[in-house]
């Protein structure tokens, strides 16, 4: 079952990260990060084409209150973002366990440096200790490798392989992985 979500007035803050959400104010370092090719697509989606389209899936962000907003605690810059989606595949957990899925996304400049296993850890341990969910799922696209090094070093275990439509109609083979609350057998 899908777990309630709602992160307005949530603040988690990560070594190097602050996780909040998202604000008006960030549309311009939405659009920077999400206008590069290859950014979106690794999670399913194109490259926004104007700043008017990331200004649209902000407002989705804002009104939607699943989505944090990852924000650099040196600079205040904005550079990717992690949302708690409803699961939408079936994993064969009991109806009674709540749960979500996992993506995200983040700015092509900050690849390779850790950041998101360390937000991804720390989205974690809030969906657990605070709001009690008893597993949460993540994927990734087949070829997207890098996807691939977070989902592990965060330590979700492999699940199943699915065939994933994304947002603009092509159809990925994805794998599937999931993590339960350790109080959970799994």
């Amino acid at each position: 079952m899908n777990a309630p979500v709602d992160i307005s007035g949530v603040r988690l803050e990560s070594e190097r990260l602050i996780l909040r959400p998202w604000r008006e104010g960030d549309l311009q370092d939405f659009y920077e990060y999400a206008r590069v090719d290859g950014v979106g697509q690794m999670a399913g989606w194109l490259p926004h084409e104007s700043m008017e389209k990331s200004k649209q899936i902000l407002h989705l962000f804002i009104t939607e209150k699943k989505t944090f907003a990852l924000e650099r605690k040196e600079n205040g810059k904005v550079i990717g973002s992690l949302g708690l989606e409803e699961r939408d595949e079936n994993i064969d957990v009991p109806d009674r366990m709540m749960g979500r899925e996992i993506g995200y996304v983040l700015s092509k400049d900050y690849w390779g440096r850790g950041l998101m296993p360390e937000a991804v850890r720390t989205v974690v341990s809030y969906c657990f200790d605070v709001c009690g969910y008893d597993y949460l799922t993540c994927g990734h696209f087949a070829w997207n490798h890098q996807s691939r090094r977070v989902i592990e070093k965060c330590g979700f275990h492999y699940l199943k392989d699915i065939t994933h439509t994304t947002r603009y109609g092509t159809q990925e083979a994805t794998r599937l992985y999931i993590l339960y609350h350790p109080k959970q057998k799994g």
